[in-house]
């Protein structure tokens, strides 16, 4: 399968993806990859970014950012009616005015990239993401780290759609509800003005909206996979493999984008 992308400017711009470039089986795979995912971030707070989104780009480039994002969004909704009650947002609101700066930012930079650009971007993020992961950092939840890891989550959220691995740093050492919570309702959020930033500049239209009613199952059922996990699942016996899998396409976005240059 090739999926046609410009050469120039902007990497999706209106009319650029075709339905006929997406066949069952992606689809299959990609809900396949949002039930992992969405089960994931039911049981810890984060994980459809950081486990869905690379392994979708792998399905097919046309999935990210716009209909994974849109996904992200719907199960952030989910997500917060089922932990409310455990939702502090003092901390959360330094997150989202960060949050606001990363994604502006986010959003010129995807004016000015081409196809093979983003591909190298979106592997660098991703690759980044997996570093921060694994070097173990423990900053403290306070107001200004909350910024600083909502505009990054911001930055890489709206090009990669993996904007977890920044912003769960601070909460790594945080009571599980209270991390179900405020990163819900961050990711909330952050996932909505994502939307916002990527609508007017084309790369979410009517194909897109297509693809999210095609895929949203997968959301819908690893969310209610999640509930029956939640006390179960050894999200940190998970971790290395979710960190292999992430790593994995972000090298394969970056090798990708070198080749095409």
């Amino acid at each position: 399968m090739t999926i046609c992308r410009p050469e120039r400017r902007q990497l999706q711009p209106p009319g650029s993806s075709s339905l006929s470039d997406i066949t069952l089986i992606q689809i299959l795979l990609a809900n396949l990859a949002l039930i992992a995912g969405s089960c994931l971030q039911g049981v810890a707070g984060y994980g459809i970014g950081t486990l869905s989104a690379p392994l979708m780009f792998l399905i097919s480039p046309a999935f990210l950012p716009g209909v994974m994002i849109i996904n992200a969004v719907i199960l952030n909704i989910l997500m917060l009616i089922r932990n409310h009650q455990s939702l502090s947002f003092r901390p959360v609101r330094y997150a989202i005015g960060g949050n606001v700066v990363g994604t502006a930012l986010a959003a010129i930079t995807l004016t000015i990239l081409t196809a093979q650009g983003f591909e190298l971007v979106f592997g660098v993020l991703i690759l980044l993401a997996v570093g921060l992961s694994v070097l173990g950092l423990k900053p403290g939840l306070s107001a200004r780290n909350s910024m600083l890891a909502g505009g990054a989550s911001g930055y890489m959220g709206t090009i990669t759609a993996v904007g977890g691995p920044p912003i769960a740093l601070i909460y790594q050492n945080e009571p599980g509800e209270l991390v179900r919570a405020n990163l819900s309702a961050f990711f909330l959020f952050a996932s909505l003005a994502s939307v916002v930033a990527l609508a007017p500049a084309g790369y979410i239209g009517m194909t897109e909206m297509t693809l999210v009613f095609a895929t949203c199952p997968g959301v819908f059922i690893g969310f209610w996979l999640s509930g029956h996990l939640v006390t179960r699942l050894p999200f940190n016996a998970l971790r290395p493999v979710i960190l292999s899998i992430a790593a994995m396409a972000g090298v394969a976005a970056v090798v990708r984008g070198v080749l095409a240059y």
